[in-house]
């Protein structure tokens, strides 16, 4: 989602004063609400066999044959081979939902042409974690991940989880505190509605939300939350975090992975060069690229925590996270709901709506959004209210089948389209 670039330069920046200064003044825009990007993860299967990893050049030459597509996304390639629609932003969310739907329509048609498929789940259920895709970031990502403590989280995390992300503005500069506060606070009570990934390796895991829980294991000054002790200075919050946080990647020229901890406060100090150097502005924007807390501010807010759901819930799920944090009438009623659960990221992927405390509050999030839904995504808001009031998340759905029919049939029948 491009909102406004932020000039680079190449000179050597002078101490962390300077990099804070930098970041925090840069990291959100001064804007009204109302624009809303939208990113889809699915991870690509081999209907006929589920167990197989499709290769690099198997997605390529599907994707080499797409059409434009018609609401405007972009395509990538995750490591893991998970393919990512990514829309551009839309004047409202249901413009940036209609739009996605068609782009989803077309690489949908164009994987099943290819005889493989689109599986919309948070975690890959079936196939251990590899890396595909060849680009330097990510084997210097793997290479990084595989030196630290976070080895086998990092390469789960890389390769096996799948997500649904929503991009909006900051707002008004007076409101930014309260609304980010508000993306942070609504994070366990939002992976508890969409919790999408019981089973990892072919396993059942125990976890409603596996890849909350994969996200959990990894080293916390990189993926845990940004939010300051009173939250009243987001800017200086990033900033607090961006510096703290390790080096992962130094382009030398191609991106290296740094293989031991070195904060970036320490490298723009000078108490440690890597390359020989002091790093640039440039290096410290590639530097927040590798970081991935679950509310990521970049100019706009980069809301990462949710689950990726199928046809049926995504669209309600998107517009409930929308509306509870663009309509200042929903937001008062959903900061007062999900207070009791403002922290409770664990429990909310551990057992999801199954929190008693968890599931009052998403009742009464979705309800207030349900009252604010345009007449074309009623029937999906329907499918999302009834799921809550019965205490069910799209994960459960898709446990009763593998337990029905087993992992790998079930996984077929989502490549193809079925459940």
């Amino acid at each position: 989602m491009t909102f406004a670039a932020i000039t680079t330069a190449g000179a050597e920046m002078t101490d962390s004063q300077a990099a804070a200064s930098y970041i925090a003044d840069g990291c959100l825009a001064d804007s009204p609400v109302g624009r809303v990007g939208l990113e889809l993860e699915a991870h690509c299967h081999d209907p006929a066999d589920p167990h197989r990893r499709p290769g690099w050049a198997e997605i390529g030459e599907v994707l080499a044959g797409l059409p434009d597509l018609p609401g405007g996304s972009r395509i990538t390639v995750e490591p893991g081979g998970a393919v990512e629609l990514s829309g551009p932003p839309a004047d409202g969310v249901v413009g940036a939902i209609e739009g996605m739907r068609r782009d989803q329509s077309v690489l949908r048609s164009a994987f099943a042409d290819a005889g493989l498929g689109l599986v919309f789940l948070g975690a890959d259920p079936l196939r251990p974690p590899k890396r595909i895709n060849p680009g330097a970031r990510y084997r210097a990502m793997e290479e990084f991940f595989a030196s630290s403590r976070s080895g086998d989280a990092g390469s789960a995390m890389m390769t096996s989880t799948a997500s649904i992300q929503v991009n909006l503005d900051a707002g008004p500069r007076a409101g930014w505190a309260a609304r980010v506060r508000l993306a942070h606070a609504l994070g366990p009570t939002m992976i508890a509605i969409a919790a999408n990934s019981p089973m990892l390796r072919g396993e059942f895991t125990g976890w409603a939300s596996t890849r909350q829980w994969v996200w959990g294991q990894m080293d916390s000054a990189r993926c845990g939350p940004v939010l300051g002790a009173s939250g009243d200075e987001p800017g200086t919050d990033w900033a607090r975090y961006a510096l703290k946080a390790p080096v992962m990647l130094v382009h030398a020229p191609d991106a290296a992975a740094v293989t031991h901890w070195v904060p970036f406060a320490d490298w723009v100090d000078g108490r440690v060069l890597l390359g020989d150097r002091r790093p640039t502005v440039a290096d410290l924007e590639y530097h927040l690229t590798t970081l991935f807390p679950p509310v990521r501010p970049r100019q706009w807010l980069e809301i990462r925590y949710l689950d990726s759901v199928p046809d049926e819930f995504w669209p309600a799920v998107v517009f409930t996270l929308t509306a509870l944090l663009d309509n200042p009438a929903a937001a008062d009623i959903a900061a007062e709901a999900v207070e009791p659960v403002a922290t409770a990221w664990d429990t909310a992927a551990r057992v999801g709506l199954r929190d008693r405390r968890l599931y009052a509050a998403a009742n009464k999030c979705v309800a207030v959004a349900a009252e604010l839904a345009p007449p074309e995504l009623r029937e999906s808001m329907q499918w999302l209210l009834d799921a809550v009031e019965r205490c069910r998340c799209p994960g459960d759905d898709f446990s009763d089948q593998v337990i029905q029919h087993g992992i790998a049939p079930t996984v077929a029948r989502l490549a193809q389209g079925g459940l």
